[in-house]
């Protein structure tokens, strides 16, 4: 005699399927640019209706588009539309990443990422960069420069010129992990202890990568990224708590 089926798993199952079926008919509307990057997803009362759906099922479909980077969910506000791409890629696993950050080594396995990448896009600078690549990188230090008394700005100019850095490469993908670095790194770096002696000593660094860049030489832009990035860590290691290599 076959077993009954427990009659809330049933309900459950018919949940998510109705969730799936909603989720996949909202994506369309986003891809097709019917909901627009921005805008504000029907309340959860339009989509009870217009779906014929429970406040449960709108609620869970909310839940998976905003895990898929579909759209950006924050308590008490409406959901803001996100259209498909790099950064609503990388926004969908903010998750997981605050989670591994929080694990030993978690946030120097991400720094050190991050100094591999940079270490081959300087090079490409120093190889490729145009004149409007090296004007926006002038511009960029020269805001750093004018920083230096003020930690909190100078902050805001370190991170913008790296993205320039990044930019440099003309391929979307790369400005998209910058912005996903600066993101998930910031709650760690305000913790960190700030001077104007230590901005000015992060702004030479920041010249050094500029001049081997300007003088067509990967290897010191490289070179000069590596100390720059290094000597930075080394000065906020003790922060993290994390244990010397």
């Amino acid at each position: 005699m076959l077993d009954e089926a427990d009659p809330a798993e049933t309900i459950s199952r018919a949940a998510a399927r109705a969730a799936d079926a909603v989720v996949a008919r909202i994506e369309s509307r986003i891809i097709s640019g019917e909901l627009v990057d921005g805008a504000f997803l029907p309340a959860e009362r339009e989509l009870m209706a217009e779906y014929g759906i429970s406040r449960t099922v709108a609620r869970e479909a909310v839940a998976r588009l905003a895990s898929r980077g579909l759209i950006e969910a924050r308590h008490r506000y409406r959901p803001v539309v996100r259209r498909p791409g790099y950064d609503a890629a990388l926004s969908a696993v903010n998750g997981v990443v605050s989670h591994l950050l929080n694990q030993n080594s978690g946030v120097k396995n991400l720094y050190d990422m991050r100094v591999f990448l940079e270490a081959a896009l300087v090079r490409n600078a120093a190889l490729h960069a145009r004149k409007d690549d090296i004007a926006a990188l002038r511009s960029a230090l020269a805001d750093n420069e004018a920083a230096i008394p003020d930690s909190q700005l100078f902050y805001v100019t370190d991170v913008a010129f790296h993205a320039v850095v990044y930019d440099i490469s003309r391929n979307p993908v790369f400005p998209a992990v910058h912005r996903a670095f600066t993101l998930w790194l910031s709650p760690h770096w305000q913790r960190m202890l700030r001077s104007p002696e230590r901005n000015r000593v992060n702004y030479l660094s920041h010249r050094s990568i500029f001049e081997a860049i300007v003088d067509r030489d990967p290897d010191a832009a490289e070179r000069a990224l590596q100390n720059h990035l290094g000597a930075a860590w080394e000065y906020v290691r003790g922060t993290f708590d994390e244990p010397a290599p």
